[in-house]
């Protein structure tokens, strides 16, 4: 299996853990590493400091000492420093041995043609560091002056030993940290996760994610976002639910009356001429009425208006060409229509046979609702367009669901009619950006408010 392919299906949370911890890894090991350099460093430049001033102490006792050995017993290595002068001729060479090995590089020192310089060395199975400097200008002696080194490199080893120590520590504290972190920073997210899981096998979005009170971070903002796309999700199959459920009821009464005359004609040998003619009229008029209603709900799945068909549509023209057409449908009632002078030339950008269907809904709905010899009131201004009626009006407990699609007042039950055509009205004004509003009329029935977008 490739490596990528095993990165893809590695959780997210271990990733962030690996990550997180790795991060804080790699600083705690080169923090330690630092501290590590700086303590060798530090404990190197004192044991130089120590024989440094060493030299000069053994400068200042031992002035004008011929070559040999001047202090300490260097067999082991004890405080103080051990010392020795050694000549720049080996010819000037004491007769008892060094206690300090002298090479050529000592010689030079002593010369004057190198400088000072340090040296580690074992001497009796101890580890010492060694400084060769010019003994006196002019005399042509190095001296060499020796300390332990040991008990350094044991300090060394035992600081090693604890930011060693230190480091594995962090190290364990980084990985239980990215862990804590990563689940603790991405509980909303697994909740999420949980939730849609569930979604998917239940089919209930019902459900939602529980937010920690108090919270505003990136996760729990995106959780929140998901439980408001969840909230429209379940607003969405609600109402694709009671759409079918509305639909199909409607649906049941047309097609059973339907199949009730078909069959009725199919025995037409057994009917009389005026029986036929009946059924036969029947059958038309509940082709119209199924055929109508499947329109209406075509319409109504449709979200927004096609955009080659938008034009600059003049409103007075629109209206008048409406009033005038629901006039002849209804002729028993009466029709008068208002328009503003500043309304004269106002246009709005939308699909002249859909802003109709609009028109026509509300006329149509206001003439259903008016008595024979009413009237009904339309008014067009700058701002808006009001149909008002002089029916019944609406009821305070309808109000709120004039425009539910398949919403019949028990009033209106008995009169023909689906209940989508001011549901299919209020989507057309949205999808034309403009506001359909229903209100109880002053001295009796119902007026309608169509509210243009500022553009009209």
């Amino acid at each position: 299996m490739s490596r990528a392919r095993i990165k893809d299906r590695t959780p997210l949370r271990t990733r962030l853990a690996l990550l997180a911890s790795a991060t804080v890894a790699l600083i705690t090991v080169g923090v330690c590493a630092a501290s590590y350099a700086v303590i060798r460093y530090e404990l190197g430049h004192q044991l130089d400091l120590q024989l440094t001033q060493a030299a000069t102490l053994a400068t200042q006792q031992n002035r004008g000492e011929p070559p040999g050995v001047l202090s300490g017993e260097c067999r082991f290595l004890a405080a103080p420093a051990c010392a020795q002068l050694a000549p720049a001729d080996p010819a000037d060479d004491p007769r008892e041995p060094y206690l300090l090995p002298v090479a050529d590089s000592t010689r030079e020192v002593a010369a004057g043609t190198r400088a000072p310089y340090y040296t580690d060395l074992t001497l009796q199975g101890h580890r010492v560091r060694m400084l060769t400097t010019p003994y006196t200008a002019g005399e042509g002696k190095a001296l060499q002056v020796a300390l332990r080194s040991d008990t350094t490199a044991k300090g060394l080893r035992q600081a090693t030993a604890l930011l060693a120590a230190i480091s594995l520590a962090g190290i364990a504290l980084a990985a239980a940290g990215g862990y804590w972190v990563s689940r603790r920073g991405l509980a909303p997210v697994a909740r999420l996760t949980a939730t849609a899981e569930r979604i998917a096998q239940t089919r209930d979005a019902r459900l939602r994610i529980d937010l920690p009170p108090g919270r505003r971070d990136e996760v729990t903002r995106l959780a929140a976002s998901f439980n408001t796309m969840l909230g429209e999700l379940e607003d969405s199959v609600t109402a694709r639910r009671r759409l079918v459920a509305d639909a199909s009821h409607e649906l049941r009464t047309p097609l059973t009356a339907l199949r009730t005359n078909a069959e009725l004609l199919a025995r037409a040998d057994r009917l009389t001429p005026a029986q036929r003619d009946r059924a036969s009229a029947a059958l038309g008029r509940q082709i119209h009425e199924v055929t109508s209603l499947v329109n209406d709900l075509i319409e109504l799945a449709r979200d927004e208006e096609p955009r080659p068909l938008v034009e600059e549509v003049a409103l007075a023209p629109l209206v008048t060409h409406a009033v005038e057409a629901a006039h002849a449908h209804w002729p028993l009632v009466a029709f008068t229509l208002t328009v503003a002078p500043e309304a004269a030339s106002a246009t709005l950008p939308g699909v002249p046979s859909r802003l109709s269907r609009l028109l026509a809904n509300l006329l149509g709905n206001a003439a259903k609702f008016s008595p024979p010899g009413a009237e009904v009131e339309v008014t067009l201004s700058a701002g808006d367009l009001t149909v008002r009626d002089h029916g019944p009006g609406i009821a305070p407990e309808d109000l709120p669901h004039v425009f539910d699609r398949f919403y019949r007042a028990e009033a209106s039950r008995a009169l023909p009619g689906s209940g989508l055509g001011l549901a299919m009205a209020r989507q057309i004004a949205q999808a034309h950006g403009a506001e359909l509003t229903a209100q109880a009329a002053p001295g009796g029935g119902a007026l309608f408010r169509l509210a243009f977008p500022p553009r009209a």
